[in-house]
């Protein structure tokens, strides 16, 4: 049978291709990471003693690696089959361009813990990139909210109507539980940010590495202590950060399933913009609400993915195993997947239009119900004694109106107690993190690949 040579031994064309799986094509996100993570390796080395390799060739590593760099951002820079993965790939290269000199970067380190790494720098990036879509769609929904705090609209219970609310309660309640969301992704976050770097192929190596420095040079937190759970975290950390995603969507979710019900005409309380709306093929009329059906739908695909990767390593023995392999896609899946549901959504809230007559129309006189009996109570009549007289003599409510009813709710959370100061202060905080951590990383990774 064919058989093809690879940096890492001979081995048969079939098996290579099985093995290898989509990992050229998924790894072409994983090229600038892999660089730096390498770059971050080699200045290890070089300050080692003794060095494994010099300061001049450290920098000529470096240089070569920022090179790969500016050529995968144009498209260039191929992972090939025989290359099996971007680490043999970026070694591969090291080693055309630089000789005897490309073939020491990858002392003290394994592709197991180089793959680590190179996910949780990834993850990194699109955690921080997430955060700020999610402040972006939260911010939409506040400014909705504020705009229309005094719009009311029916507060709905088993899906039939309730009590009087309004629209800014509606808004403000989907964007608080983006805000719940922002934590777990920023705890997420901090579990992220340690280093896996220099655990090799989880058991160490016999040599003095300095496995801080490394982690310093690439602006995390800190290192991982034991090397084998280093290792061991693989696949764990992927759950962990889709488990975020996943709530994410589900926020999502659930806003999609009402902004779909309030579209309707028989509610009509909402309309969608016409730009953000698809026809139908054969019916000239349609605009149909695809993009929120799809939203709701992906919130299911989000979950399969983290339900993926953590049946993938439930069962799993201590150390390395391959199966981990099969983790990589879920998990770039989960991310992209929600990255493009908060960056489609953030527009459609700043465009919809709010339909005041038509959720006016949705008061009937027993949606104030419970507010008179509860006025009643405060008239010094028992609870459950009011909750009948109001039962049994509806039609005392004909005459209520309904944006004078949430006038009267104004303790802490009601429609007309919503502290936007306090719910826009937690959105700058968020974003506050996005902007340290960009900034403390970014002058990390700018210092390791200044030569």
């Amino acid at each position: 049978m064919a058989k093809q040579k690879t940096t890492v031994g001979t081995i048969n064309k079939e098996v290579l291709s099985f093995t290898a799986g989509r990992d050229v094509e998924l790894d072409i996100n994983l090229i600038k990471a892999d660089c730096v993570g390498t770059a971050a390796h080699v200045t290890m080395l070089s300050q080692m003693t003794p060095a494994i390799i010099t300061e001049a060739e450290c920098k000529k590593v470096i240089q070569e690696l920022t090179g790969i760099i500016a050529k995968a951002a144009d498209g260039k820079f191929k992972i090939r089959l025989a290359d099996q993965d971007v680490h043999l790939a970026v070694e591969r290269t090291l080693t055309e361009t630089l000789g005897d000199l490309g073939k020491k970067v990858h002392t003290c380190r394994s592709r197991n813990d180089q793959v680590a790494l190179d996910l949780r720098l990834y993850a990194r990036e699109e955690l921080l990139g997430t955060l700020e879509e999610a402040v972006a769609l939260i911010s939409a929904l506040l400014a909705f909210g504020k705009k229309h705090q005094k719009v009311p609209m029916v507060g709905r219970t088993h899906m039939q109507p309730g009590m009087p609310s309004s629209v800014g309660l509606w808004a403000s309640a989907h964007a608080e539980s983006l805000l719940d969301d922002c934590v777990l992704l920023v705890s997420a976050y901090e579990l992220n940010d340690q280093c896996p770097l220099g655990s090799a192929a989880s058991y160490g190596v016999p040599l003095d590495i300095d496995r801080e420095l490394v982690s310093d040079l690439l602006g995390f937190h800190c290192p991982i202590h034991n090397v084998l759970y280093a290792n061991n975290a693989r696949g764990k950390n992927e759950s962990i950060i889709l488990g975020a995603m996943s709530q994410v969507m589900l926020s999502l979710s659930r806003m999609a399933q009402d902004l779909m019900l309030f579209t309707m005409p028989e509610f009509g309380y909402f309309t969608l913009p016409d730009e953000l709306t698809t026809g139908s093929s054969i019916m000239p009329q349609k605009k149909n609400p695809d993009v929120i059906e799809l939203v709701r739908a992906r919130a299911s695909r989000v979950k399969a993915c983290e339900l993926a990767v953590y049946d993938l390593i439930k069962g799993s023995p201590s150390g390395y195993n391959r199966d981990l392999q099969d983790a990589k896609e879920p998990f770039m899946e989960g991310i992209t997947t929600t990255r493009a549901c908060l960056r489609v959504l953030a527009p459609y809230v700043q465009a919809i239009q709010v339909n005041k007559d038509k959720l006016l129309a949705g008061f009937t006189p027993d949606v104030f119900a419970t507010d008179r009996a509860l006025e009643l109570v405060g008239e010094g009549m028992a609870f459950r004694d009011a909750y009948h007289h109001v039962k049994e003599n509806l039609g005392e409510l004909e005459s209520i109106n309904p944006s004078k009813a949430i006038l009267q709710k104004t303790h802490l959370g009601a429609p007309l107690g919503i502290d936007w100061a306090l719910l826009k202060e937690r959105t700058t905080a968020v974003a506050g993190v996005v902007s340290d951590e960009r900034e403390f990383i970014g002058n990390a990774v700018k210092e390791l690949l200044s030569v």
